[in-house]
């Protein structure tokens, strides 16, 4: 099959499979209600997750099982067990336990996708992977907003309908991944386990470069996704006569990172790969020290423009670092490369995630999300401070 076809294929069956990494955030409120949960259970539900994928990532790096099997085998399987594990929330007398463990298996079989994706976009594509990997991450950020789209024009229907067409279209989107999609020309499989493959990527000054500046992104970014619909509904508690559709303008806010992805990957074609991401990375930063000068605004039109702009390039940069650690890789170990540096990434998720989930519930300040420029800074510094090998 023509690589023009495959990587719209690519890229379609990201979406379909990424939507199940909020769609417990997408139907929160219904979640609470329904299972008689506490505040808390947002911040917990998200890292439950996010430490599935953490967990997935692990065992799938260390079995390098990416470099070993085919992707697109290992794609279909994760997806199809992923779907069934998010159809589980919808099966009466959950607990937050319950919940919990379902959310945490969704994102265990997660990181048969996502990085997966990336691996095989890698071995489809060699020159101008910051594009093709721009269409990829934009894929899972609308992937990754679509439940709040659905929960905003549920015409009606219920919570537990929009899990079931979550999990039926990642399903869908496994399938087309093993029917249509071999292994690439480039991939380079690697026929021995090697439980030590993916350290051997972190001795190279240019592959730990291009890793500690994704680390310092991944700080910032899904706790910024995930408190998007609290910054919101904060807002409308302030100012009452407002009739924001919060579902709406989170879709709106998350789901335009997608557009981002795929601009800053045509930018990367022009400009170079790394001065490209740093730009996106900086601006982000930017928008953490400016967050609660914002917040105090009681404008909703300056608010709104504010998180869409920080929702595009709190993301912009994905792409461009994964493809600066897929480009300083040690070819045979790329997949494995992509998942252990996706587990520590989003292993930091976890720990921001977590504490700005304690700090909203402990403080009403405008100022907590200035704790999110952690990231950015230290970020910065480490791309500051090697040359990076890209194309």
């Amino acid at each position: 099959m023509k690589s023009k076809i495959i990587l719209p294929i690519i890229v379609f069956s990201q979406f379909c499979c990424t939507s199940l990494w909020f769609a417990g955030n997408g139907v929160m409120a219904d979640l609470i209600s329904t299972f008689n949960l506490n505040e808390s259970a947002l911040g917990h539900i998200t890292s439950a997750v996010q430490f599935g994928f953490i967990s997935g990532t692990l065992v799938f790096a260390l079995l390098t099982i990416s470099d070993r099997f085919s992707p697109s085998k290992v794609f279909f399987f994760c997806a199809l067990i992923a779907a069934l594990f998010n159809l589980g929330a919808i099966l009466e007398n959950n607990s937050f336990f319950s919940l919990f463990i379902l959310k945490y298996f969704t994102g265990f079989f997660l990181a048969g996708i996502y990085p997966v994706g990336m691996k095989i976009a890698a071995d489809f594509y060699d020159k101008g992977l910051g594009k093709s990997l721009g269409f990829l991450v934009g894929a899972l950020v609308v992937g990754t907003a679509f439940p709040h789209l659905l929960k905003g024009y549920s015409f009606g229907f219920s919570w537990q309908y929009i899990i079931v067409f979550i999990s039926i279209l990642a399903l869908f989107g496994g399938l087309l991944m093993l029917l249509f999609v071999p292994n690439g020309p480039y991939r380079k499989a690697s026929q021995k386990l090697k439980l030590n493959a993916w350290l051997k990527n972190f001795k190279d000054s240019k592959f730990r470069s291009a890793a500690f500046g994704y680390f310092g992104h991944m700080w910032e970014l899904y706790t910024f996704w995930a408190f998007v619909p609290v910054i919101l509904s904060l807002y409308k508690e302030n100012n009452l006569e407002s009739t924001l559709n919060i579902p709406l303008w989170s879709f709106i806010i998350i789901g335009v990172g997608g557009l981002s992805c795929v601009v800053s990957g045509y930018l990367s074609s022009i400009f170079k790969t790394k001065k490209v991401a740093f730009t996106a990375l900086l601006l982000s930063c930017l928008c953490c020290l400016i967050s609660p000068f914002i917040f105090l605004t009681n404008s909703e039109s300056i608010l709104l423009s504010f998180l869409v702009f920080w929702g595009m390039v709190v993301i912009a940069d994905s792409p461009l670092f994964s493809t600066l650690i897929a480009q300083n890789a040690i070819p045979k170990y790329k997949g494995t490369a992509l998942t252990i540096v996706n587990c520590i990434g989003f292993a930091i998720t976890i720990i921001s995630i977590q504490l700005l989930n304690y700090l909203h519930l402990k403080y009403n300040s405008s100022f907590l999300y200035m704790i999110l420029v952690i990231g950015p800074i230290l970020g910065l510094i480490a791309l500051s401070r090697k040359p990076i090998t890209h194309d």
